[in-house]
Formats: C-alpha cells, structure tokens, sequence
C-alpha cells in the first residue's frame, strides 16, 4: 500500500507571472529561496500544442503551476528585496549610517 499518495485530490491550478499575488510570491520564495533550477520545472503542452515550462507551489488544497519566465524570476527577486527591506526598516534606526555606506559599497 503506498502511504505517501494524497486521498484528496488537488485542485491544478496554471498561473501566470502577471496574476500573482503577495501570497504566491511569498509561497515561490519561501519554497525556492536560491531560484529554482531545471530540475523544479514541469513540461507540458497545451492547447495551441506549444511548450509550457512552469514551476509547482502546492498550498493544503491547490498545485499551483506558475508559468516560467525571466520576469518571473525577477518578480520573485523584486519580492524577496522588498521582505528584507521591510524586515530591516526596524533595525535600520539603531544603526550608524555610516556603517551602512561602507558595507553598502562592499
């Protein structure tokens, strides 16, 4: 008996870049911190019969597949930045200003 398939079956959903949410790119992030490589893109064809490379983020109900693209990967980076900036605003206040020049040239 195989434990490790799922009973529920999972809503597919095929997304792209355009259309994500804060909470999409959160879940892209959060699963492929580094990028994601060759070996994390799904191959399909559709309709038209043309090539569709997608990466898979599965919520408790949903597979998402986001369609791949090079402004993917920058949302995903643009997104990441602007955690950090957020995450870093607090501590940014109790720092000499000059520190963050010199290791910002760095």
């Amino acid at each position: 008996m195989m434990k490790n398939r799922q009973t529920v079956a999972l809503k597919r959903v095929i997304v792209d870049y355009k259309k994500l949410d804060n909470h999409m790119l959160n879940l892209l992030v959060e699963k492929f911190p580094d990028g994601y490589d060759d070996d994390d893109i799904v191959t399909y064809r559709n309709a038209s019969n043309e090539v569709v490379e997608c990466i898979e983020v599965r919520t408790e109900d949903t597979a998402y597949l986001v369609k791949v693209s090079k402004r993917l990967v920058m949302a995903m980076e643009d997104h990441d930045d602007s955690d950090s900036d957020a995450d870093n605003d607090d501590e940014t206040s109790s720092l000499d200003t000059d520190e963050l020049e010199s290791t910002e040239e760095e």
